[in-house]
């Protein structure tokens, strides 16, 4: 999926928690944040496109980089399309805190684009599993 979304050459997102007007606070809440696999639709793409609940613009991820980050603790730079590999692996990887995943696995799962691997999905490994499984494709990768 990852893939595909960089050669998107833009991702709308519909943030259905958030309406108008007084979408700005709710925009810092919404769940779209807090999903594993959303990670790679923000950060993949050359353009994203955030929308309210009724399908009004509320900006980009440019115009609203500053409130991005603050929600994700994503680096600016990372979030303006700076090369991934200039981002640690420890640091990458600290970009999936504070989300969730309906499946465990796939708190890992979700990496695999932006660590630039790929391992076989085990549904069923469990998340501590699935990341030593990660890390080590990570590693070997790296020789």
């Amino acid at each position: 999926m990852f893939r595909w979304y960089r050669c998107a050459a833009k991702c709308y997102v519909y943030l259905a928690d958030v309406s108008t007007p007084a979408w700005r606070t709710l925009f810092r809440t919404s769940r779209w944040f807090t999903r594993g696999w959303t990670l790679q639709e923000l950060i993949a793409p050359k353009s994203v496109e955030f929308f309210s609940g009724e399908y009004i613009r509320l900006g980009s991820r440019k115009s609203l980089e500053q409130d991005t980050h603050n929600i994700t603790k994503i680096p600016v730079n990372a979030l303006r399309g700076s090369p991934l590999p200039d981002f640690s692996i420890e640091q990458r990887i600290a970009w999936m805190d504070k989300r969730e995943t309906t499946r465990l696995e796939d708190k890992a799962y979700s990496l695999f684009g932006v660590l630039d691997v790929f391992i076989p999905l085990l549904y069923g490994e469990g998340e501590e599993k699935a990341l030593t499984r990660l890390l080590e494709a990570v590693n070997t990768s790296k020789s």
